[in-house]
């Protein structure tokens, strides 16, 4: 059931920003409670992200009203947010297919709409590009403004002070408006913070400041005198000097929920000159009192009753790898003094609350830093410490220098626990693990494994830990196959595969040995069944079972590889690249992830599409051995 837009009258008039422009700054309060109302209503029905975007309602209005979008480029990080932003740009009667295959993106997608200016799913992105739109601005002289909105939690990246470095370097006009929803207003986030915030982003005020540096231009030391008696008389009464020191004229902070100072302070702060920053205090979920008591469960929900005061609990079925992989961190941790674990703010995803509480001194959030946290686990290995890095496959991309240099090249044992790795689902292309075989394969020392069940996945942690050396374990989002669990932990051989089905060879498609890494195992042995084939499941990447990939290519007619990684570069090609080093020359059907980027939808429906599934596979080697 869609939303009625009839009962948002306001919001039914403003489908795009110029329509909003055409309302009384009056009637922006009640356009706000509207735009709130429909978002909440919305995703309850649709599923998707929801707290960030009822936390930035105001200000999504507020930009809108103030910036001619889409002349005037705004930007926003992450796309969490960015869900009213989407609504206020023509996607309104589309926000019910949100996530969904051939719906919505989840975040701004250039693809999509002329107002999202940057496709954003990855944080700290916004002020780096938001630079380079300012420079191209003031190259084109049309009048063009740019904003970026960049959340707290995005602002500990070292890529966002790297970008405002820059900005004060070279002096571009442009704003940056710092979201922070870290905690809640609280008094000395009120009127006497919004009129402060107007006075300094006023007309007067900044005539009176830049028309002092003008005098004292000439006058070194009082310049320096004077610059510093600005720096320190503000910093008594606002938290901006360390903004001030990288070359933005701070303003703020102010109640991101008062839309009447959003729209005059943005007003003000769009006619200055050089590099802004806006500091807005927010609230996730406001407005809807169980998501202001929970922002993180009700950050992504599934489709819920707003009426009820609770999200509806999922149904009991087999564990998550995220809880296989916190389960096992708790066990091993109750064995191993020396272990710590570390993730880039991926806590909750990670599956490491449980952990978290039961081991607050063996635990460590680096914030949104994967860099960081790399070279953190390098320093702790260095010590002789037993590290473990929690990270998903695309966050670890980021993190990709620090794995060779920090790492790799040092032998380190740390290990890798890679979740989110191959087809992630509704998040979309930012967020699909398509490409960690790729990039790791090539890095030596690293040994890589690939789990096909929950068990296995126990265990190859195990294995990982126990080594002198850099592991990977990378394993998909979502739950096993109900395999059971052993408690005790035993190390899987390195490089020892398993034959989980053999075939005859009596087939009209030949003999057909499909060698399968991770967990599409499971349509492996269905298009088996089929075809009567030959399963191994491959466990390693790196190192290879060459001697079964021997056995095979000599026993069948035909060789199948099978991952949910891009065949290029992935666990395929190493087959490829052993059998040519070899001198065997073989029919090999490569399968995998194509040469594309994978878009959102269903985590079963992108892989059917693809041919990843039982029936595709099946088909897939039909047609290859039919040629």
């Amino acid at each position: 059931m869609s939303v009625d837009i009839n009962d948002y009258p306001l919001l039914a008039k403003a489908p795009l920003p110029a329509n909003l422009r055409e309302l009384s700054q009056e009637q922006l309060t009640q356009l706000c409670d509207e735009l709130r109302r429909f978002l909440l209503a919305s995703v309850s029905q649709s599923a998707g992200h929801l707290a960030s975007g009822l936390g930035t309602v105001e200000l999504t209005v507020a930009l809108h009203y103030v910036y001619n979008t889409p002349f005037d480029r705004l930007i926003w990080d992450v796309g969490h947010q960015a869900y009213p932003h989407k609504i206020l740009t023509g996607r309104r009667d589309q926000m019910e297919t949100i996530k969904k295959k051939d719906g919505l993106h989840p975040f701004p997608w250039r693809d999509e709409s002329e107002y999202d200016t940057l496709g954003v799913g990855h944080s700290s992105t916004s002020i780096s590009a938001a630079l380079a739109m300012a420079i191209a601005a003031e190259r084109e002289q049309q009048g063009r403004k740019v904003v970026a909105v960049i959340g707290d939690g995005a602002m500990t990246a070292g890529m966002a002070f790297e970008a405002m470095n820059h900005a004060g370097d070279i002096d571009p006009d442009m704003l940056v408006v710092l979201n922070d929803n870290e905690m809640s207003i609280s008094e000395n986030v009120g009127a006497l913070n919004n009129h402060l915030a107007r006075v300094l982003s006023g007309s007067l005020y900044t005539s009176i400041r830049e028309g002092g540096k003008k005098v004292l231009s000439g006058l070194p030391p009082i310049k320096e005198l004077a610059r510093r008696t600005e720096e320190h008389l503000k910093g008594m009464v606002v938290p901006g000097t360390f903004f001030e020191e990288l070359g933005f004229n701070y303003i703020g902070p102010i109640d991101g929920h008062d839309v009447d100072a959003l729209v005059e302070t943005l007003h003000n702060m769009r006619q200055l000159k050089g590099p802004q920053l806006l500091h807005v205090m927010t609230k996730k979920g406001k407005g809807y009192a169980p998501a202001e008591n929970d922002p993180i469960g009700y950050h992504a929900v599934p489709k819920f009753n707003p009426d009820e005061a609770q999200l509806p609990k999922s149904t009991p079925g087999h564990p998550t790898y995220s809880k296989v992989f916190g389960d096992w961190l708790c066990d091993m941790a109750e064995q191993d003094d020396k272990l710590l674990a570390v993730t880039p703010a991926m806590r909750e995803g990670s599956g490491m609350v449980r952990f978290s509480q039961e081991h607050p001194d063996k635990y460590f959030d680096t914030a949104i830093a994967e860099q960081h946290a790399v070279t953190l686990a390098a320093g702790f290995a260095c010590e002789d410490y037993n590290a473990v890095v929690a990270i998903y496959s695309t966050f670890l991309q980021r993190g990709y220098d620090q794995l060779v240099h920090d790492v790799a090249i040092q032998n380190l044992p740390v290990l890798f626990a890679i979740d989110r790795a191959g087809v992630v689902g509704s998040d979309g292309p930012t967020h699909q693990g398509a490409y960690d075989l790729s990039f790791m394969r090539c890095i030596p020392n690293l040994v890589i494994m690939a789990p096909s069940d929950e068990n296995e996945c126990r265990q190859m942690l195990y294995t990982g830990h126990t080594l002198q050396q850099p592991a990977a374990v990378r394993y998909p989002r979502g739950q096993g196959p109900g395999v059971e669990l052993q408690k005790e932990m035993k190390a899987v051989p390195l490089g020892q595969s398993r034959t989980v089905r053999e075939g005859s060879g009596n087939t009209a498609t030949g003999s057909v040995a499909i060698l399968s890494f991770g967990t599409l195992l499971s349509a492996a042995k269905q298009a088996a069944e089929e075809l009567d084939a030959t399963v191994v499941d491959m466990r390693f990447i790196k190192p290879l079972d060459t001697a079964i990939i021997d056995q095979m290519a000599a026993t069948h007619d035909v060789l199948v590889t099978l991952e949910d990684n891009v065949i290029m570069g992935g666990a395929g090609s190493a087959v490829n690249e052993y059998l040519m080093s070899s001198k065997q020359c073989k029919p090999v059907l490569n399968l995998g992830l194509p040469d594309e980027i994978i878009k959102h939808g269903g985590q079963e429906e992108i892989l059917a599409e693809l041919g990843l599934d039982g029936e595709g596979i099946t088909n897939s080697i039909r047609d290859y051995c039919e040629r």
